[in-house]
């Protein structure tokens, strides 16, 4: 996409912003809103600090907030009507919005515009906003320069991109990456990457370009990592099978509430391919495949922490997945500022990749996997 469009687009969604999204605009300009939810033309929501509230802003009826979908849907080229009542797309400005439209929705025109924040974090923030260790933060780091395969899995809204961009940014320089999404979301400074975005299919159902379709573009072009921004369909089986053909350090999210539940979704989607892979083999494609599964999760206080760090190794004979934890959520506690108090903990567990660790000689001992216990 050319410069001048992008320049073209970005003046057609501020133009949207000034006549059709007014009631929105202050919350779409305040930096501590990261999200904003319309239920209809007289409810908004917007989310604070990882609280939601209720704000006192409305649209004047459903015609014009309608309207303002549709202005926002034709600057990004998309569509939403009858036959299409559903708009998923990213802004110029690089936020997300989720639109469903009537009788889908019955509320009325129900939106979320997800915004995301134009300051890259790294590692030290976390570490400040005690969202995970500094000896967590310094194995995840040493992951990414060993080369490990890593599946970030969490919620919704629990920070799995914010973190899959942290982790982007730690890979070793010298490698040519591809990072395949959606809806470009991804923050990475890196000297070799290569961005791609899909593409929806046309009024005549034409032209659709799926995640499949460039991963598999992407094997073609000699990437030493390929990132996938969420993982949600059958291009689980491409990614499976481009881990565990030399492409090491390959990373992607998935939605799960836990690491055994990433695996067992992966396993799901990845049987939606066309392969004519058994169940045993498929398992096994995976657990060689997977090296680590991160786990990131939001809590009732609007934090959002790493919960987990667990290594796979394997399947076992009952057909569960073998995974150790390195790293697991300690006890939480509720400060007298409704805070809850803790963090991820060694759990004595030493991965079984410690001796490429020590043969890199990375000064990481072994004592820093000592369960605090």
């Amino acid at each position: 996409m050319s410069p001048e469009f992008e320049d073209q687009q970005e003046t057609v969604f501020q133009n949207a912003i000034r006549n059709f999204l007014a009631p929105i605009a202050s919350f779409l300009d305040d930096e501590k809103v990261t999200e904003v939810m319309i239920n209809g033309p007289g409810e908004i929501w917007v989310e604070v600090a990882g609280k939601i509230q209720r704000a006192s802003a409305h649209f004047a009826d459903e015609d014009s907030l309608r309207a303002a979908v549709n202005n926002i849907a034709q600057s990004v080229g998309r569509r939403i009507n009858d036959e299409e009542p559903r708009l998923d797309a990213r802004l110029p400005n690089g936020y997300r919005i989720h639109a469903v439209i009537p009788p889908c929705a019955r509320n009325g025109t129900t939106v979320a515009i997800r915004k995301f924040s134009k300051v890259q974090m790294t590692f030290k923030d976390y570490i400040r906003l005690g969202a995970m260790t500094p000896d967590a933060a310094q194995f995840l780091d040493i992951c990414m320069r060993l080369g490990k395969n890593i599946l970030v899995s969490g919620g919704t809204g629990s920070g799995k991109t914010t973190l899959l961009s942290v982790l982007s940014n730690r890979i070793p320089s010298g490698q040519r990456v591809i990072v395949i999404e959606d809806s470009s979301e991804l923050q990475m400074d890196y000297e070799h990457v290569v961005f791609f975005e899909t593409r929806m299919p046309d009024e005549q159902g034409r032209g659709e370009v799926s995640i499949r379709d460039l991963l598999k573009s992407s094997l073609r072009l000699r990437p030493d990592r390929i990132i996938v921004g969420e993982v949600r369909g059958a291009e689980a089986l491409e990614l499976i099978q481009a881990m565990n053909t030399g492409h090491k350090g390959c990373l992607g999210t998935i939605h799960a509430n836990s690491a055994s539940d990433a695996l067992v979704r992966l396993e799901a989607l990845a049987q939606g391919g066309d392969g004519q892979l058994s169940e045993r083999a498929l398992r096994q494609q995976i657990a060689s495949a997977i090296d680590l599964v991160v786990q990131i999760s939001r809590y009732g206080d609007g934090s959002r922490r790493l919960t987990a760090i667990e290594e796979v190794l394997g399947f076992q004979a009952d057909g569960t997945y073998h995974s150790q934890p390195i790293y697991r959520m300690g006890r939480l506690v509720k400060g007298a500022d409704g805070r809850l108090k803790g963090q991820v903990e060694a759990t004595g567990t030493v991965p079984s990749f410690m001796e490429e660790i020590e043969d890199h000689q990375i000064p990481f001992p072994r004592d820093k996997f000592n369960s605090a216990a």
